[in-house]
């Protein structure tokens, strides 16, 4: 049913990627830069950020004993 409806249409990786491109457009709708080279910067700063968000969203799990 809809698990296999989920994988094979890959809904759970669009719904990741929409989710994400909703935080990039939380961080600035436009880009301040002019010159190609400085946006490229810009963006992999917002990219930069965004992983750094997540990294310290992911608990750590150690084993206890």
């Amino acid at each position: 049913g809809r698990t296999l409806w989920r994988r094979w249409s890959g809904y759970h990786r669009r719904s990741r990627v929409e989710t994400k491109m909703n935080c990039m457009k939380l961080l600035g709708q436009k880009l301040m830069s002019r010159d190609f080279d400085r946006q490229t910067a810009e963006l992999q700063v917002r990219i930069a950020i965004l992983n750094r968000f997540t990294a310290l969203g992911i608990p750590v799990t150690q084993p206890v004993g």
